[in-house]
């Protein structure tokens, strides 16, 4: 909603500049006549566009005043180093120079006014959804956590309710007339809209009868696990439960969904391989220039079903650096790098021979990334359902890579092997399209490379 109103706050203030440049007769003209509306569109795509590539549409950025201000300036220096260069190639489609300053400094306000506005009207208590959580679980105590610390997200935690009381100090066990009226006496105080039941057991301590009737009667009544994913995008590893993935609606992939992969991935690495044939070239060529060793550096990886593949990328490490199965994680200053090697790490030029192994049918673009067998190994032995990350093919790019980045530690993976299950639990073509564009995003801004 954010983002849809501020695409068309940029576009009225650059309508509203053109009409006070040129005044109400010539601006309808330019408008018609002269592709007004379609270079107005054109700015206001690129603004948007850099707003998002500048994170100002992540939930921990909305809150932050100074963060905010000095994002939008930056976002607005990159508009314009962009726009001139576009408009040196496409002269036709240029806003006359005049019309783009008046607008140019109206969008750098009404941004920053708009989203204080936005901010203020989003967090009041008022405009928020009142939710109750039911249950003293880990996994209670974690959305309690979320939601409190993300007002943004319009649901205000109104209490948790540990225990349902029926006036005799026990726990409900059952169903009954007596029980359900103690459940709607416990919750009615809350007034709540919503509540999230994050019960660690819910045999014989779930008030269904009571909680079917809250439903009757408007309340959202929604599961734990359900509302943590929607809020973090990752699965609640710590309260996780294979009969949970066995019964959930995703955790399935159609075969017009494999379908749709492999040839997605044939057209895109064929593409991939064909425009970058000069880059990779010149990349195996430094490569051969600055450090004795082959060129491509090949490494076994675990892949769909626990099987391996040969994985093949641009060497980045002294010849020999990984010696006897033994693949120590590489760290921001690593002495086993190349010259060559630091700057192909840090612009993932190292990972172009990647496109054969997609080809091939190692890999697809969007994925789990693959590990090496030990940490593979190692992983699978102290992280409880860490095989299920197995059931799809790996990729160069998955939902862990773009939302944590780089992992070491078992409590590093983890946590990427939450986002992972998230990403299986509800693979989709709408899912890969927005990992692509978190992945472009990560590439253009040098983040997250050892």
């Amino acid at each position: 909603m954010l983002g849809i109103s501020e695409g068309c706050l940029v576009a009225l203030a650059f309508l509203a500049a053109t009409i006070v440049r040129l005044g109400t007769n010539d601006a309808t003209l330019v408008l018609s006549y002269e592709q007004g509306f379609v270079k107005i569109v054109l700015v206001s795509a690129v603004f948007i566009t850099c707003m998002y590539y500048f994170d100002l549409y992540d939930s921990s950025i909305l809150n932050n005043p100074r963060e905010v201000l000095t994002r939008i300036i930056q976002m607005q220096g990159t508009v314009c180093i962009f726009l001139a260069g576009f408009y040196y190639m496409y002269p036709a489609l240029e806003l006359a120079r005049g019309i783009f300053l008046i607008g140019f400094s109206l969008v750098g306000m009404l941004l920053l006014l708009w989203r204080r506005l936005f901010s203020s009207l989003n967090t009041l208590p008022q405009f928020a959804e009142r939710a109750l959580i039911f249950g003293d679980s880990p996994l209670a105590t974690a959305l309690a956590t979320e939601l409190k610390t993300h007002p943004e997200l319009g649901i205000r935690v109104v209490g948790q309710l540990k225990s349902i009381d029926n006036g005799n100090g026990r726990l409900v066990l059952t169903s009954s007339d007596e029980q359900i009226a103690a459940v709607m006496n416990s919750v009615t105080p809350y007034e709540p809209d919503r509540i999230i039941v994050a019960l660690g057991e819910r045999r014989g301590q779930l008030p269904v009868e009571a909680l079917l009737q809250l439903k009757s009667h408007g309340v959202l009544i929604q599961d734990g696990g359900e509302a943590y994913e929607t809020l973090t995008g990752k699965v609640p590893i710590e309260s996780l439960h294979l009969s949970w993935l066995l019964f959930s609606p995703g955790f399935r992939v159609s075969r017009p969904l494999l379908i749709y992969k492999r040839v997605a991935s044939v057209i895109l690495s064929t593409a991939g391989l064909v425009l970058a044939l000069p880059v990779t070239a010149l990349t195996a060529l430094a490569v051969r220039l600055d450090s004795t060793g082959p060129v491509i550096f090949r490494q076994k990886r675990v892949g769909q079903d626990g099987k391996t593949f040969t994985l093949y990328k641009f060497r980045t490490m002294v010849d020999g650096a990984d010696q006897d199965d033994n693949h120590p994680p590489a760290e921001a200053s690593d002495i086993r790098f190349t010259r060559i090697g630091r700057l192909l790490r840090r612009t993932r030029m190292d990972e172009l021979p990647q496109l054969f192994n997609i080809l091939r049918g190692d890999m697809y673009f969007v994925g789990p990334r693959p590990f090496v067998p030990d940490q593979e190994r190692n992983c699978s032995e102290n992280i409880p359902n860490y095989r299920q990350r197995w059931v799809v093919k790996p990729g160069a790019t998955g939902w862990a890579q773009v939302n944590r980045g780089y992992n070491v530690t078992i409590e590093d993976n983890k946590e990427k092997l939450a986002y992972d299950l998230f990403y299986i639990k509800n693979i989709s073509i709408g899912l890969d399209v927005l990992i692509l564009f978190k992945t472009i995003k990560i590439l253009l801004l040098g983040r997250g490379s050892r």
